[in-house]
């Protein structure tokens, strides 16, 4: 028997912004496939957390999005678990942090692995879950993409291209799939270990400040932040598909043209 709570799978989700969807969504009465690549710990950690909320169940289940099989087996979990799937949320992700102008330092296998992991991996699990998904009443599907596809910036050319291909990618599946509705988010700076160990210290607390001098709202995004959109555009956004979010704090639109002391 289905269950009667919705279920979401997400992908990337032992820490980071992954972490906190899953805890959002658990907090709002959805059970959890919680995945995870090498973070066996913290991917069991962020499930006692979802099952914490009254009567939230999650399931921890160990799989590289990178790999065809691994995808299917993520779907699986959740059809085995509670004969339902309702919501998607492709947030694993990976990169080389190198120069943009550096293009020795980028190699034709960082290219397609990085490509693996941020384009084709979503692919798959979209195309694994897509039969899940149309037995829902209100099926969605959130693809976590990034500032770096839609302006170029980023960790690395790589990063900025994957991204940039899974916009469009959104886009595209988003007219072929409906009614499954499916929508990107486009964070800038995400506070987190993640961008901290990429830069160093020094440059990570620079380039914070600096958006956060600079940024129309004057302060960065969280993990938490991402999420409580990420959540929002799965619950309380039925006639929204194709689209993608950029979630900066308005750093993408630059400074004042004037300003009046």
């Amino acid at each position: 028997m289905a269950s009667s709570r919705p279920v979401a799978v997400v992908t990337g989700s032992s820490s980071g912004v992954g972490a906190a969807t899953a805890r959002q969504l658990s907090e709002r009465g959805w059970n959890l496939v919680i995945n995870y690549n090498s973070r066996a710990a913290e991917a069991e950690r962020i499930a006692d957390a979802c099952r914490s909320h009254d009567g939230a169940e999650a399931v921890v289940v160990q799989a590289d999005v990178g790999r065809d099989a691994d995808c299917q087996r993520l779907v699986e979990a959740a059809g085995q678990s509670w004969g339902r799937l309702d919501a998607l949320v492709n947030n694993a992700g990976t990169t080389v942090f190198n120069s943009h102008a550096n293009l020795a330092g980028l190699s034709d296998e960082d290219f397609i692995r990085i490509y693996r992991t941020n384009l084709i991996g979503p692919y798959q699990m979209i195309r694994a879950a897509e039969e899940l998904l149309r037995q829902s009443a209100d099926p969605s599907v959130v693809n976590v993409a990034s500032i770096a596809g839609v302006s170029g910036i980023g960790s690395s050319v790589a990063y900025a291209a994957s991204k940039g291909a899974l916009v469009v990618m959104t886009r595209s599946l988003a007219r072929a799939l409906g009614p499954i509705r499916i929508n990107a988010v486009c964070p800038g700076f995400i506070e987190g270990e993640w961008l901290m160990q990429g830069l160093g210290e020094q440059a990570y607390e620079g380039t914070r400040q600096a958006i956060e001098r600079s940024a129309p709202l004057g302060r960065v995004s969280t993990p938490d932040s991402v999420a409580r959109t990420i959540v929002g555009l799965i619950e309380s956004a039925p006639d929204v598909t194709g689209e993608s979010l950029i979630l900066d704090g308005g750093a993408h639109l630059g400074g004042p043209v004037v300003r009046r002391d």
